[in-house]
């Protein structure tokens, strides 16, 4: 969790996805878990705007912060309470002359590829601040549906042409961004590269999970770019040749769009869902278990922004096996074991040696830690030209 914010001017903080996952009551993703981190820390000074269908509010102090409780609980009664807030913006909203100027977070890649939000921006006169988590569905259209494509387009689009400044996870991303913008011959904005830190597991120490034998664990959503087809692949393999001893594979994560037929081994090959086992739901107190006991945590995505479950396990020395791409190469330190998400020999081969003995970290780690990362955020968010000149100066210097 991040630490309490800054003192500083007040900012308008976007809360339409945290609404929307509180509303439905679906598990946090990624991308949630890092918008309620923001949420954390600026929650003291900040103005909560909720988008929907291009209507957009700005909730007056008061009301943001009785939003921001309810965000925080998930009990019966969360609707109703906002329903009333979000109803009592409708009818009183915010004078317009009180943001102008005002720093606007949307940490949650919500609504800013629609006309009537940058008409709103331009209108009240604000400082636009985007985080643009990845650039996948542009980049990999194949592991999202058209209608995702087109939108993500459009926020990328937007965020090069309209943002005060656009805050990334990794300089993997970065580097993506910048061939994106030549290509299309767009000037970059500044641009803040901060690292993310996810949940601290280190204390105090989990229960061991009721599982009597050697596991492997793997946390995210259930979708094509996540790569679980090749474990489950490599788990026939490992059935085949180990038989009763083959090691346990746990598959913490929710459906996600596109699952398909991703999961329809586990069901359709004989005895494999013996050797497998899917949670759609885990809390992070049991995460927190399955993460330090585990033999290892699996990462074979065949596409990522960031990856906050690699520098979890990484932090408290669970090791990671990964995919080798150039955002587990830049995030992991040479400490996670990265293999191509194509070698399923090497993959097994990793495997089986983690079976035999529970490997050490391939090299020291240093965790990214919330504290450095909103440093990093609340410099920006002040000064943003000022913040990208120096930090380009730091990287030619270096």
């Amino acid at each position: 969790m991040a630490a309490a914010g800054m003192a500083g001017e007040p900012v308008l903080l976007d809360v339409t996805r945290l609404v929307a996952r509180s509303w439905t009551g679906r598990h946090a993703t990624g991308i949630d878990r890092v918008c309620s981190a923001y949420l954390h820390h600026f929650r003291a000074r900040a103005r909560a705007v909720v988008q929907h269908r291009g209507v957009i509010r700005v909730l007056g102090a008061g009301p943001s912060a009785d939003l921001f409780d309810l965000l925080d609980t998930s009990g019966r009664g969360t609707r109703g309470g906002i329903v009333r807030l979000l109803s009592a913006a409708l009818i009183g909203g915010a004078a317009q002359r009180e943001l102008v100027g005002l720093a606007y977070l949307n940490i949650g890649h919500t609504d800013f590829d629609l006309p009537a939000h940058g008409d709103w921006v331009r209108q009240a006169g604000l400082r636009p601040f985007y985080f643009l988590h990845d650039l996948i569905p542009v980049l990999h259209p194949e592991f999202s549906r058209p209608h995702a494509v087109r939108r993500h387009l459009g926020r990328v689009l937007c965020a090069l042409n309209s943002a005060a400044g656009i805050i990334l996870g990794t300089a993997a991303v970065r580097r993506e961004l910048e061939d994106f913008a030549a290509a299309r011959g767009l000037t970059l904005p500044p641009v803040a590269v901060a690292h993310l830190a996810g949940t601290d597991f280190r204390a105090p120490p989990p229960p061991a999970p009721p599982i009597d034998q050697p596991f492997f664990l793997c946390v995210g959503t259930i979708e094509p770019r996540k790569n679980h087809r090749l474990l489950l692949t490599l788990w026939q393999r490992l059935a085949a040749r180990l038989g009763e001893r083959t090691p346990r594979l746990v598959i913490a994560g929710q459906t996600g769009p596109m699952t398909g037929d991703l999961l329809a081994p586990l069901a359709a090959v004989p005895g494999l869902g013996a050797h497998v086992a899917h949670r759609p739901a885990c809390p992070d107190s049991e995460l927190a278990g399955l993460m330090r006991h585990a033999r290892a945590v699996l990462v074979p995505s065949l596409a990522e922004g960031f990856g906050l479950t690699f520098v979890e396990a990484l932090e408290i020395g669970t090791p990671v096996i990964a995919s080798d791409l150039p955002v587990f190469r830049e995030i992991g330190q040479g400490a996670a074991r990265l293999i191509d998400p194509a070698d399923v020999d090497g993959w097994e081969e990793a495997v089986l040696a983690a079976i035999a003995a529970r490997p050490a970290l391939a090299g020291a780690f240093v965790p990214p830690s919330w504290h450095e990362h909103f440093l990093a955020v609340e410099r920006f968010v002040a000064a943003p030209a000022e913040y990208a000149r120096t930090m380009s100066e730091r990287v030619l210097a270096a």
